[in-house]
């Protein structure tokens, strides 16, 4: 593919350059009805239909690239509507949920002093799996932490059924939360705030780089909503589901994520999600701990990983409905013994902060809630990872306190500190766990201890080559998901960012082997959009804007994520 360009004026307005033979070169360049893309009006055989398809493609471009400024305010707006609804909704999902574990709670202990009742509990728990099975197998989109299927809809140009997403999320989602499984809500909450978003976004626009913004906004909306973070919201937006800090991604994110936050306080008032004890500031002598706590933080993420993949793996063999089945059973024994290790992990994490708890009871929780949270993860209930994950660093942090001679008073402190590091060591995405721990404590004072946390967990994951817990799932699921096919005649668009170290950095577009069937249109290049020349050179941190024939969807995302990303 070539494409063709016109260089950036240096004109004081911000509109971006429009040529309008540019624009004709590089219609005629995409060729809709051959195999590979070359000059269409050059043909001599040019069809009415592909002459046709030639002008709708020109004004597409014209659509996209006129008042750039101006719409990417007007999708910013959109976004409130965006985050209304999917703040509303995950409120809705949050609240049952919890109601659920606690539900849980009283019926294990319940089912403990009256043994007989456990006869009941298989039978409804044979029923629930059922149910269950039916319903992800129905839409296996719904299934596990619903993050990395929102990647996959915006990186890889996954279809999205919104509203049978949000079906199955509420009813499979809600039984597996009264049965106390050790799932978070907080993955499944972004997911039905994307499909909100997405739901939306059909009736808002046509266009669907328009749509994977309001995709990417209401995924903020969910997690801001989620933790009531609305902060963490829009910044997990960015840095892990969208990948890219794009202008107008980052306001319908913020608008879509207060709006949700608003929800989220309306409904269930201002107390936080976790009930943090007073965590006090760190004295200059105790950072030299900081160190070996960003270690031990970054093995027990990389651990945490590699038991979610490993046992995702050996669920594999096993057909789905006894595996869902197995992952409720465990869940009696964990309920009627160890009740803290039920659900998520708030109950969890507000247990491990005092300094009362008992050393040998952290150790024991610690390991069981990693290996439950495991063994429901992986067996395809429809549920998230990201608060147990969460509640597996503060354990640690906690147990980390109590052996290193520290002040029993920083305890609840080393335990948040340790869940920022815990996460960005599976996660790998150091910029939300820092933004998440200080909305949660509602205090800047621990910027400096959790930056180095972070940063040296990450480090540590990297050096264990650990893999983004939401990458790998997405790379599962990618190959197990049939590909999706539009129709011939439609275009496409994607926007993607050029990362550091990838393939098209430094070349010109003219050199770059882009795949057959698209053309890059624009290049956004810090406040400036303009259609670039083969000549013009690719630098990172550029977001591209390439148009594409549906039916070649899948080979063109695939191959573009390989020129644009350094992660693959």
């Amino acid at each position: 593919m070539t494409a063709h360009d016109s260089a950036p004026s240096h004109k004081p307005n911000h509109e971006p350059d429009l040529n309008a033979d540019v624009v004709d070169d590089i219609a005629d360049d995409f060729d809709l009805t051959n195999s590979t893309a070359t000059t269409a009006t050059n043909n001599e055989n040019t069809t009415p239909t592909t002459r046709a398809l030639s002008r709708r493609y020109r004004t597409h471009i014209q659509e996209l690239l006129s008042g750039s400024h101006r719409r990417q305010w007007s999708i910013a707006l959109r976004g409130i509507m965006c985050g209304a609804g999917a703040g509303l909704l995950v409120v809705a999902y949050r609240a049952i949920i919890a109601y659920g574990n606690n539900w849980a709670v009283v019926a294990y202990q319940y089912m403990a002093n009256h043994p007989l009742t456990i006869l009941a509990f298989l039978f409804t728990a044979a029923a629930a799996t059922a149910a269950i099975a039916k319903l992800v197998a129905w839409e296996p989109m719904a299934t596990g932490s619903g993050i990395p299927q929102v990647e996959g809809v915006l990186l890889w140009g996954l279809k999205m059924r919104w509203w049978s997403i949000l079906f199955v999320r509420f009813t499979a989602g809600i039984v597996c939360g009264f049965f106390g499984m050790s799932l978070g809500r907080e993955g499944p909450s972004i997911q039905i705030g994307a499909a909100t978003a997405a739901g939306i976004g059909v009736r808002m626009s046509k266009n669907n780089v328009e749509r994977d913004n309001f995709t990417a906004a209401g995924a903020a909306a969910g997690l801001s909503a989620a933790f009531s973070a609305p902060l963490s919201g829009m910044m997990f937006a960015l840095e892990e589901v969208y990948r890219s800090f794009n202008p107008t991604v980052l306001l319908t994110a913020t608008t879509a994520a207060l709006t949700a936050d608003l929800m989220s306080k309306i409904f269930l008032g201002f107390n936080p999600v976790l009930h943090f004890v007073a965590v006090e500031q760190l004295h200059l002598n105790s950072y030299v701990w900081l160190i070996p706590l960003g270690l031990v933080s970054g093995i027990t993420g990389a651990a945490m990983n590699a038991l979610l993949l490993g046992l995702q793996t050996a669920y594999s063999h096993i057909a789905l409905h006894w595996r869902l089945f197995i992952a409720i059973a465990l869940a009696l024994p964990v309920g009627i013994f160890l009740p803290l290790a039920l659900g998520g992990g708030a109950t969890l994490i507000d247990f491990a902060e005092h300094a009362a708890s008992p050393l040998g009871m952290l150790v024991v929780l610690l390991l069981i809630k990693m290996l439950f949270t495991a063994t429901s993860f992986g067996s395809g209930a429809p549920g998230g990872i990201f608060l147990p994950i969460l509640t597996v660093g503060a354990v640690t942090g906690s147990i980390f306190a109590r052996v290193a001679p520290i002040s029993p008073q920083l305890i609840a402190t080393f335990a948040v500190l340790a869940m920022a590091g815990t996460l960005t060591a599976s996660v790998k995405a150091p910029i939300t766990s820092m933004m998440l721990v200080i909305e949660m404590t509602g205090s800047l004072v621990h910027m400096l201890p959790v930056a180095t946390v972070t940063l040296i967990s990450l480090a540590v994951s990297d050096a264990l080559r650990t893999q983004p817990i939401y990458h790998a799932l997405l790379n599962r699921f990618m190959k197990s998901s049939k590909p999706t096919v539009d129709k011939a005649s439609q275009s496409a668009l994607i926007s993607l960012p050029v990362e550091l170290d990838s393939a098209a950095m430094g070349k010109a577009i003219g050199k770059i082997n882009w795949p057959e069937h698209t053309a890059v249109i624009s290049v956004r290049r810090g406040g400036k959009e303009f259609v670039p020349r083969a000549t013009t050179v690719i630098q990172p941190g550029d977001g591209i804007v390439v148009m594409y024939t549906g039916e070649h969807q899948r080979q063109a995302r695939e191959e573009l994520n390989l020129l644009c990303s350094s992660a693959y």
